[in-house]
């Protein structure tokens, strides 16, 4: 059997994070009852005449910039053409002939340790269509035009990329620039970030491009993988049985782990693609350019670079830290106030990520301020609270961001100071442990630890672990 390499590029499409849809003032807040977030521009009624959102333009450009795209100073939109229910105009506003970016690339990290440019044809930004809901018990398809007017951007990629791998580690460096641009929260499960893959297979060596298939209903990087790896076999057996691969389009069903086949692959010219004589072609001025190029943020490589330079963190935790732009956010304002960087890592590190994944909690959903992480670790680093309280306090924290000294004062959880309270506790201890005390003086360390839980079970957790353990050996 030849040996066989896969040739993969990807066709993304991101929901922009604007208030407002592309073309009307209709709102895009995700969520809302069924076709209460529409007028007559995004449901298509004759006679509406759609305006560009200018918002829309700047994430559009702020990402072809981030991509190392040439922005297109003079663009176009135009119609695309089709029928179908959940697209009421019977036409997609989108653009072909000029897009806004074109001819960029991202830098991935390979397999092997080294890197890669990933080659950017083109970024182009349209319109969302509508959402079709089937309705088996009353058998009857519901259309829902919240969506449609919504702005995506599509980043159509070169086909450059040879695995899966290559695939998730694209799509997470588009995602983070995206996310730290704050142009999309890029949530694959809510559909504001999804991902088309068009995909063929050739003899290793073969300069010419196999039959390519493209795969829809892909929304996450699991699914995406299995897919990649699904589609790749089955044209792989398909050519070794002496049978061609069809261009077409093809819906993959993570759940049964295969594709079917949608329908044939249309070119654009099935799409009667021209010109949208409703929009002004958009002019990109040097000041608005420079503008944007201006207000680009500092982005995860750079923060990196900073964060190893600035403060006293493990590698390990600055590559998580700026894994996600919020985490990065927190950590920084708290370290700010707290002045205690190492301390804010060591509590994302440690209580933030198990919590996370007890309560499958995204780190761009996290709900506790920068303000009151700093004040739980200054309340532990004066010894009002002790280490075990902290904890118990950071969970309620985590859930609802209480104010952790106003949660103090009220549960009264701060630590007893009392020096003359916590050695009668010792002592009432002591007279009530003899096994513990005589094992202790024949030798056996651990058996303090048996003593120091106890005076803090009696003390319901608010004494100084240190303060009980010195009390304790000098009474011992």
């Amino acid at each position: 059997m030849k040996e066989y390499e896969t040739v993969i590029g990807l066709e993304v499409h991101v929901e922009l994070a604007t208030k407002t849809k592309i073309f009307c003032g209709c709102s895009t807040a995700f969520g809302a009852a069924p076709n209460t977030q529409t007028c007559p521009v995004c449901t298509g009624m004759p006679g509406s005449l759609p305006v560009l959102n200018k918002q829309v333009l700047e994430y559009a450009i702020a990402v072809g910039l981030a991509a190392n795209c040439d922005i297109t100073r003079y663009s176009k939109f135009d119609r695309k053409n089709y029928f179908y229910p959940d697209n009421p105009q019977n036409y997609q506003i989108s653009q072909l002939y000029l897009p806004i970016c074109r001819n960029g690339g991202v830098e991935i990290e390979t397999e092997d340790g080294g890197t890669k440019i990933i080659g950017i044809h083109e970024i182009h930004m349209e319109e969302d269509a509508g959402k079709l809901i089937h309705d088996d018990w009353e058998d009857c398809s519901l259309v829902d035009f919240n969506r449609s007017g919504v702005p995506l951007i599509e980043i159509v990629s070169e086909p450059d990329m040879r695995s899966a791998k290559e695939v998730i580690a694209y799509l997470e460096k588009l995602r983070l620039i995206i996310q730290y641009l704050g142009a999309s929260d890029c949530k694959l499960q809510e559909g504001s970030m999804r991902a088309d893959v068009n995909l063929s297979v050739r003899p290793v060596g073969e300069k010419g491009f196999g039959t390519r298939t493209e795969m829809k209903n892909l929304n996450s990087f699991k699914a995406i993988s299995r897919a990649i790896e699904g589609e790749a076999e089955r044209q792989i057996d398909l050519i070794e049985s002496g049978e061609k691969v069809i261009q077409e389009t093809r819906r993959w069903d993570d759940a049964k782990g295969e594709s079917y086949a949608m329908r044939s692959k249309e070119d654009a010219q099935d799409y009667r693609y021209f010109p949208d004589p409703d929009l002004a072609p958009v002019v990109v001025s040097d000041e608005m350019l420079a503008d944007i190029r201006a207000r680009q943020p500092e982005f995860r490589n750079e923060k990196m670079k900073r964060y190893k330079e600035e403060f006293d963190i493990p590698d390990y935790d600055i590559e998580i830290i700026t894994g996600s732009k919020h985490m990065a956010d927190l950590f920084e304002a708290a370290a700010a106030i707290c002045r205690q960087p190492k301390k804010v890592s060591n509590w994302l590190m440690v209580e933030t990520m198990r919590l996370m994944k007890e309560k499958e909690v995204e780190a761009e959903d996290l709900r506790f301020s920068p303000e009151n992480l700093a004040k739980l670790i200054m309340l532990t680093d004066s010894k009002a609270i002790n280490s075990t309280v902290a904890k118990e306090v950071f969970e309620v924290m985590f859930d609802a961001n209480v104010d952790p000294e106003q949660y103090v004062e009220e549960k009264g959880l701060k630590t007893v100071n009392d020096e003359g309270a916590l050695r009668r506790t010792v002592e009432e201890v002591i007279a009530a442990n003899p096994q513990s005390v005589a094992d202790y003086h024949n030798g056996k360390e651990k058996a303090i630890g048996f003593l120091v839980g106890q005076t803090m079970k009696a003390m319901k957790g608010k004494a100084d672990p240190a303060s009980v353990n010195r009390i304790l050996k000098e009474l011992l």
